[in-house]
């Protein structure tokens, strides 16, 4: 218990560290516009601290990776937005919080070895991205369609195409099937054996 405990002293004091250094250095370089593009990192660095953590904490803390993933994957979304200034993919991008906790599950599943925790890590990554393709095909197409050249004018017509496909592909079991006969010989050679 007290090896816990002087893990999350040192994950909890780490954290102070930076934060307090980044607070320094905010204040020593205010007038520089290199904070006001890059602030997300700070984000990313309190949601690896997260993952520090779990490491650190060992399989009874693997829990710490669903906040770990959820900042993180937020921070690097702010770092994309504030980098292009398009604040109004808003609209979708929260969908990245629902893909997120998938990520996490399946790292915990991961980190732990529970077969079930990655399963439902995975479907939950699924139906994030295609929420993130679908209402950002939707927000990026219909209100945007005035708009010459908006970000999403290529990329989503792109990943509805990608998704149609996969769609296709994963309902008609071709997924399957192939998995299957790369696991099982040709039934001549199985025949003449």
């Amino acid at each position: 218990m007290s090896n816990h405990r002087n893990n999350a002293s040192i994950v909890g004091g780490t954290i102070l560290i930076l934060l307090g250094l980044l607070a320094l250095l905010g204040q020593l370089f205010r007038g520089a516009a290199f904070w006001s593009g890059l602030w997300p990192f700070i984000i990313v660095g309190v949601g690896a601290m997260f993952f520090v953590g779990m490491f650190l904490g060992g399989k009874s803390v693997a829990g710490l990776a669903i906040p770990g993933s959820i900042l993180t994957m937020l921070g690097l979304m702010m770092l994309v937005q504030s980098l292009t200034g398009y604040w109004q993919s808003w609209a979708y991008s929260w969908t990245v919080i629902l893909f997120s906790v998938g990520l996490g599950l399946f790292i915990m599943g991961t980190w732990t070895g529970s077969d079930h925790q990655r399963r439902a890590g995975g479907r939950l990554m699924e139906l994030g991205f295609i929420m993130f393709i679908a209402f950002g095909a939707f927000f990026e197409l219909i209100f945007s369609a005035g708009r010459l050249r908006s970000p999403g004018g290529f990329v989503f017509p792109a990943l509805l195409i990608l998704l149609g496909v996969y769609l296709i592909v994963r309902r008609s079991g071709l997924l399957g099937r192939r998995a299957a006969e790369k696991l099982e010989p040709p039934q001549d050679q199985a025949k003449g054996q």
